[in-house]
């Protein structure tokens, strides 16, 4: 029976195959596949190296997500046990299957030693931020509707933040809204980076004129950008999902009901729920990645006893909805989808 290393490296000598077939709407560049994500949308934020020592390591730029050919293997395929994994890797290679499969990776939920470096990076990062009221990051949230951003701890500045290209390897400093990922018990396990403007384009503020310019960093699995948690309290009810402007918006105009951001779609599927928790209402997003996470997240609360409902913008994202229709009729399209007690409960 090969082993978990034994199976990556039997897939890392025909790395551009399993591409082709786990990521067939990239395309090769060079010695590197180019694809958007682990769902195999469309874009080249998501790197495979295809030759040499480092063949079948990848990492995504906008999420920080990383990790050999296996994990490439359970991230797009959305596996979770081992078993399954092994078992899908083998059917790509044709080998035969063994009467059973020891997961001699442990949990793949857990942290390997490989990540917790990143963890500490990203703790780091944090404790260099600055608090965000009137800074260049207040100044982008505010022209995109979110007025009360500098409420929230979770969310701080940093004027020059380390931003390397991962491609090309050139490496550049920009400002840089900073989002702190926490677990259940509030301890940061990741930070998530938006690269901003100088402030001095015609426009104004927005993201930085890169091809990457949000990255995440640490722990993501299971963890989130939290907005309104107590540490260690039920959490009856909250609403979740991918993006810091869509869950921003949202809770600009229900300011009390806990939210949290998972940052990517598969992120949000494994999301680890709070103690207590009756109803989680998810963010939709309509992208087929951003389906799969409401999926997957839906599938998990129903097998934990929770009832998942899921909140539709008017427009493209709840963003829209906040810049282009308002407050007041994002709140009234809100008070349509909730139920009648959190309506009464979280709504003004």
């Amino acid at each position: 029976m090969l082993s978990a290393s034994e199976l990556a490296g039997r897939l890392a000598q025909d790395a551009e195959a399993v591409c082709r077939h786990y990521l067939s709407a990239g395309r090769r560049a060079g010695n590197y596949w180019l694809v958007g994500d682990v769902g195999n949308n469309k874009g080249r934020s998501l790197y495979v190296h295809l030759i040499g020592s480092r063949a079948g390591r990848w990492t995504d730029a906008a999420t920080g997500q990383f990790g050999d050919l296996l994990d490439l293997v359970r991230e797009t395929c959305g596996l979770v046990d081992f078993r399954d994994v092994a078992e899908e890797a083998r059917h790509f290679l044709s080998l035969p299957q063994p009467e059973s499969v020891s997961d001699l990776r442990g949990d793949v939920g857990d942290a390997s030693p490989i990540e917790r470096p990143a963890t500490e990076r990203a703790r780091r990062l944090f404790r260099m931020t600055q608090p965000l009221a009137g800074t260049l990051a207040d100044i982008y949230l505010r022209g995109r509707g979110i007025l009360r951003a500098s409420a929230h701890g979770a969310l701080r500045f940093h004027p020059s933040c380390y931003y390397r290209d991962f491609v090309t390897g050139r490496t550049a400093s920009h400002p840089a809204l900073v989002a702190a990922v926490t677990d259940a018990a509030g301890a940061i396990t990741g930070v998530h980076r938006t690269y901003l403007s100088s402030g001095l384009d015609p426009d104004g503020v927005g993201k930085a004129k890169l091809d990457d310019p949000r990255r995440a960093l640490g722990g993501l699995l299971g963890n989130a950008v939290r907005f309104r948690f107590l540490v260690d309290a039920p959490v009856p009810v909250l609403a979740a999902g991918e993006g810091l402007e869509t869950m921003l918006s949202l809770s600009h105009v229900m300011p009390g009901m806990p939210m949290v951001a998972a940052l990517t779609a598969n992120h949000l599927a494994g999301f680890h729920f709070p103690p207590g928790c009756r109803r989680i209402y998810i963010a939709a997003d309509a992208d087929a990645a951003g389906r799969h996470g409401i999926e997957g997240l839906s599938r998990r609360a129903q097998a934990h006893g929770i009832l998942p409902l899921v909140l539709s913008p008017e427009l493209g994202d709840f963003n829209d909805d906040l810049r282009r229709r308002g407050p007041d009729r994002l709140t009234a399209s809100l008070r349509a989808q909730l139920t009648p007690e959190d309506a009464v409960a979280f709504l003004p």
